[in-house]
């Protein structure tokens, strides 16, 4: 294998990757993640993984093997899956990451597409993949899925006529999908992530007569800034999805696009490089700052990145936390307030040395002799917001000339709505702990 792309301009050999590839086929539009599905399993040897969760309130879930004989025959195989412990993600866990290992292992299987339940969101499948331990089965040593599949693109489906809705709205999942009883995700949470972590997007169009121009360009403009990278198809009325035309799509994607690669909470922020101009009222904005910012204040001030905003993301230095980030993530109207990692500055030796050398270099040219790599850094997506008002309200947020000049001890004296032992949590804004399976924060399966 050769790369004709290193940052050096010079050609190298690299070492065969011998996983299979598996392709995740995410998004909300059921009928639209079939049809790309069936497009992408129309050559022998690719085989789809599908686990419906719409029976999750019974109990179950059905699992599905679909592919195609030498003779053009489609073939499935339907299993039903009783859940593990209550819990879905044991479930998938417990079937598809075995599932995965040993479909690695038939030599008639090529490739994998696993079209993944409109519930589910693409990033979490992808951590699972690379760092849950499958054991057990005979003769396989015990590893990670990742070490016989890899990730080689996520496809997304998008509704033309509904997604944005979708994404900037306030409704809890559980009122639009059946989901188990625990789950308290948005709508616009799914949404969002399913296409931020996205190699290429496939927009289920409406018919001509029905579309409106500018609501059409507006929802380019915002998927564009969400997914940077990735190619876009249109699928028509006229212009059915085939074989041909996936993988033309799946052909232009960039090799440095994300391919199930998790970022953490100290990564950049707009990865990617999106475009931070204006189009349609779509805008990227950014705001950073060296102060810690005042908790009680800051959470007043967390309205303003709930209107007219399609996400929002970025690690916050609290006034009243001083070794640990806090990562914060909203879409539409659902915000959430989680740990983020110790900062360097908090970290002992060991620590530091199993830090990424990317992030030393990041947190080296931002260094303050008193604070160390502590800052405050947020990205925007608005739609319909005012970049000056959200602005306004974080800058309100940072701890005044004079609480900056009294120092951690009187910081520490301050009310912490967002502190870990918080008991009377608002009404209107959503500040948990790290969700299980978080990538940020790892793994967990505590019920």
């Amino acid at each position: 294998m050769v790369d004709q792309n290193a940052a050096d301009g010079q050609m190298r050999f690299l070492p065969a990757d011998d996983r299979t590839p598996v392709i995740l086929v995410t998004g909300l539009d059921r009928p639209a993640l079939s049809r790309i599905a069936d497009a992408l399993i129309a050559e022998h040897g690719s085989v789809q993984v599908h686990h419906d969760l719409t029976g999750v309130g019974e109990g179950q879930v059905v699992r599905t093997l679909s592919w195609h004989e030498l003779d053009g025959r489609r073939r499935q195989a339907v299993t039903v899956i009783e859940l593990a412990h209550g819990c879905v993600s044991c479930t998938l866990r417990e079937d598809l990451l075995p599932l995965l290992r040993r479909l690695h292992r038939r030599s008639s299987v090529r490739r994998i597409v696993l079209t993944l339940d409109p519930i589910l969101e693409p990033e979490r499948i992808a951590w699972s993949v690379e760092h849950v331990v499958v054991d057990g089965l005979p003769g396989v040593p015990a590893a990670p899925a990742a070490l016989d599949v890899r990730v080689d693109s996520t496809i997304a489906a998008v509704a033309e006529d509904g997604w944005l809705d979708q994404a900037t709205g306030d409704l809890a999942l559980c009122e639009v999908l059946p989901v188990p009883p625990d789950d308290e995700r948005t709508l616009a949470q799914v949404a969002v992530g399913q296409v931020a972590f996205a190699d290429a997007l496939v927009i289920a169009g409406s018919d001509a007569a029905a579309r409106d121009a500018w609501e059409s360009a507006r929802l380019a403009a915002v998927l564009k800034r969400l997914a940077p990278r990735a190619p876009m198809m249109f699928e028509l009325p006229e212009r059915p999805i085939t074989p041909l035309l996936m993988e033309h799509l799946r052909a232009a994607i960039p090799r440095s696009s994300r391919r199930g690669r998790i970022d953490g909470p100290h990564d950049p922020l707009l990865a990617d490089e999106p475009s931070l101009d204006p189009d349609c009222g779509v805008t990227w904005m950014e705001f950073h700052t060296d102060r810690p910012m005042h908790p009680g204040r800051l959470h007043d001030a967390i309205d303003s990145l709930l209107d007219g905003v399609v996400c929002a993301r970025g690690r916050l230095w609290l006034a009243t936390q001083p070794d640990e980030a806090l990562w914060l993530e909203s879409a539409g109207g659902g915000l959430r307030v989680a740990p983020g990692g110790s900062w360097l500055a908090a970290m002992d030796d060991d620590e530091l040395a199993r830090v990424s050398p990317e992030r030393r270099a990041l947190g080296a040219l931002r260094w303050d002799d008193t604070h160390g790599d502590r800052h405050s850094s947020l990205v925007v997506l608005l739609h319909r917001g005012d970049p000056a008002d959200i602005t306004e309200a974080l800058r309100a947020a940072c701890v005044n000339d004079v609480e900056l000049a009294a120092g951690q001890e009187f910081w520490d004296t301050l009310d912490d709505p967002f502190g870990q032992f918080h008991a009377d949590p608002c009404d209107d804004v959503d500040i948990e702990a790290p969700m299980a399976d978080s990538p940020a924060t790892g793994d967990s399966s505590d019920h």
